[in-house]
């Protein structure tokens, strides 16, 4: 019995330490890089905070969407200055340990929010949509999948 949990123990700090390492600094200044990884197909982005209500309700609708349209060029960006553990916990419990995320890791300022979308007012949950013409779709509270869906696969 003590070598099982033992073994649990080890399974579960590796699996921690690997979504850690998955979890990628975003800082003011990366928006333009982060837009352009693949300008062929649109983009949605999604802007999240551990201590978010709405989006602690809605992150496990994203892992179900996620995993009925994995062709989608999706990031998620959790913006909250807390421990990067509470950030793996909430991702984990929301299924989506092995989506494109990124954290914060500067401050959540006027500066930082003017740089994605100049309406943006730093709300979260917000989903912003970049289409292959750069027009770009704010979309400040929870999402509406069908209608995501819809506006992606057009």
């Amino acid at each position: 019995m003590k070598t099982f949990l033992s073994s649990l123990l080890i399974a579960f700090i590796l699996s921690s330490t690997a979504l850690a390492e998955d979890l990628k600094p975003y800082q003011h200044g990366d928006w333009q890089k982060l837009i352009t990884t693949n300008p062929q197909r649109p983009l949605v982005v999604h802007f999240w905070g551990v201590t978010c209500g709405p989006c602690i309700k809605e992150m496990p609708l994203w892992g179900s969407f996620i995993k009925n349209n994995r062709s989608l060029n999706i990031i998620f960006v959790q913006v909250d200055n807390v421990p990067i553990d509470q950030m793996i916990k909430m991702l984990s419990k929301a299924n989506l340990q092995t989506a494109n995320n990124y954290y914060l890791n500067s401050r959540f300022d006027e500066r930082f929010r003017y740089e994605i979308n100049q309406k943006w007012r730093g709300e979260t949950p917000m989903t912003l949509v970049i289409e292959k013409d750069n027009k770009q779709t704010l979309k400040i509270g929870n999402t509406d999948f069908v209608l995501l869906k819809k506006q992606v696969f057009n």
